[in-house]
């Protein structure tokens, strides 16, 4: 049986070869690096094959590149503002946003989130709403359409999105249909068959190149976003599937937070998904003008300050990390936030808890049901954490809540696709939208509070009485949170 010894020997060889990479080579947090190490040494043969799915790091990789116009007009933008905010010489059209200043500047300096003032803003919290009003907007389309989701299901609401699709695709509508290979994963061709029969385009963002087996497994393009003739922009919670309406009975009533921007900050959106549809598809979609057409008058009527954030493992800067601690350490009210996935860095623990000890009323809502058993355990585990500083966990019955937000001093709101987990932090493709604007961030408070009426506060006394079992599996799921 010496060929059992050689391969426990080349296996024993590269997983320390393995350990050495993740060690020295690879960028990652330190939690991160020791959960690798242990699934790599003590388990070798099903850890090799996990490093190989989901240890791949992009952290060094550049994905995305403008052309050569674009890069310099987005320079020369991005330049003039950054200069005015460390001038102080920005014209801000709500002094109230001046509070916010230096988190701006962080934003514009490495994420080059352009700061917009002229937008309007639509709140969905209701899966039904939301898409209605999205298909209403979409049978008005003239030029294009360009959708992105994570998750697509060929159900009722998958079918009723695709026939809509379909039909503008035939009208000379250009239509450009991006999806996630792993989130989609039931998705099969011939759902898409008369779409493209009638002209429409679509891709799969990081697809397998081998059947049943996807290396890149781990890192996801998690975003939500539409963007209509370039003046309408949808981004948020809501994937497209019966289960988002409401209609699957496992989680009942789906509560999600959704919105519907006008103004210069589709632009953003617009950036955003020519970047995915060029790294995803075979076609190089040239930034034409006609796809960052004029904002129509009727759209420079809101006035809420924005800027989009983007994030994703290739980047050198974990932006939502930074953009989270910044909002944290601004508080000097209340924090409430809402999130699926409660899995945070230690820092970001730590500015939570800092928060709660310092005085600010910190709230954090969370489902009570799980569709994720470990991520749920894992949750639970660092709720248990911030109750002893003071922080108030609510947990969501009514329902599933699946919507990501945070509301500071009822002045600024993030809301998009990123949940408060180290995958959507670190590893996936993400998207919010920062406003600084005092209504829409109290229409947004409004919403948690009523919220509150469908949930369950857990105590800390609450919390103690939890069994043996449960203390084990949180701390388990604990252990192995930084890759969940």
């Amino acid at each position: 049986m010496d060929w059992v010894s050689h391969v426990l020997t080349l296996l024993f060889v590269v997983n320390i070869l393995l350990a050495l990479t993740v060690v020295f080579l690879e960028k990652r947090n330190v939690a991160a690096t020791w959960s690798w190490l242990m699934v790599l040494l003590f388990i070798p043969i099903l850890g090799f094959l996990l490093y190989v799915m989901l240890g791949q790091n992009l952290s060094r990789r550049k994905l995305y590149k403008w052309n050569k116009r674009m890069q310099e007009r987005m320079q020369t933008v991005i330049g003039e503002q950054r200069q005015q905010l460390m001038e102080g010489t920005f014209p801000y059209i709500d002094p109230m946003v001046m509070e916010y200043r230096y988190l701006i500047y962080l934003n514009v300096a490495t994420n080059d989130s352009f700061l917009s003032q002229d937008n309007d803003v639509h709140i969905f919290t209701d899966g039904v709403e939301k898409f209605n009003d999205l298909i209403d907007r979409m049978e008005a389309a003239q030029h294009h359409i360009h959708m992105q989701y994570y998750i697509v299901k060929n159900d009722t609401l998958g079918q009723r999105i695709m026939e809509v699709l379909t039909r503008k695709a035939k009208q000379g509508v250009t239509v450009r249909f991006l999806y996630d290979d792993i989130g989609s994963r039931t998705l099969k061709d011939s759902f898409f068959k008369d779409f493209k029969q009638a002209g429409g385009q679509k891709a799969a963002f990081f697809p397998s190149s081998i059947p049943f087996l996807n290396y890149r497994v781990n890192y996801r393009n998690h975003r939500k976003l539409v963007i209509i003739d370039g003046q309408v922009g949808y981004i948020g919670g809501f994937n497209i599937g019966n289960e988002y309406l409401g209609l699957d009975p496992k989680f009942g009533y789906w509560r999600d937070t959704h919105l519907r921007l006008s103004g210069s900050v589709v632009r953003a959106l617009q950036s955003r998904f020519i970047l995915d549809w060029n790294l995803a598809s075979t076609e190089t979609l040239d930034v034409e003008m006609t796809y960052f057409p004029a904002i129509l008058e009727k759209a420079k009527q809101g006035h809420v300050p924005m800027q989009i954030i983007a994030s994703g493992p290739n980047e050198t800067w974990p932006h939502f990390v930074y953009t989270f601690l910044k909002l944290i350490h601004l508080a000097k009210s209340r924090i409430l936030l809402q999130t699926p996935y409660f899995i945070p860095e230690e820092s970001m623990l730590n500015a939570l808890r800092i928060a709660a000890l310092s005085g600010i009323d910190v709230r954090i809502m969370i489902p009570e049901k799980a569709d994720h058993l470990f991520v749920h355990w894992a949750s639970l585990y660092y709720v248990g954490e911030l109750l002893r500083a003071g922080v108030k966990c609510y947990l969501y019955d009514h329902g599933f809540l699946h919507a990501k937000t945070i509301i500071v001093d009822g002045k600024v709101a993030s809301v998009g696709t990123a949940n408060f987990d180290i995958r959507s932090l670190r590893l996936n493709f993400e998207t919010n939208a920062l406003m600084f604007h005092e209504e829409t961030a109290s229409k947004l408070e409004e919403t948690f509070w009523m919220d509150m009426a469908g949930c369950m506060e857990l105590t800390l006394e609450e919390y103690e009485k939890r069994s043996l079992r449960i203390r084990f599996l949180e701390s388990i799921s604990k252990l192995i949170s930084p890759i969940l």
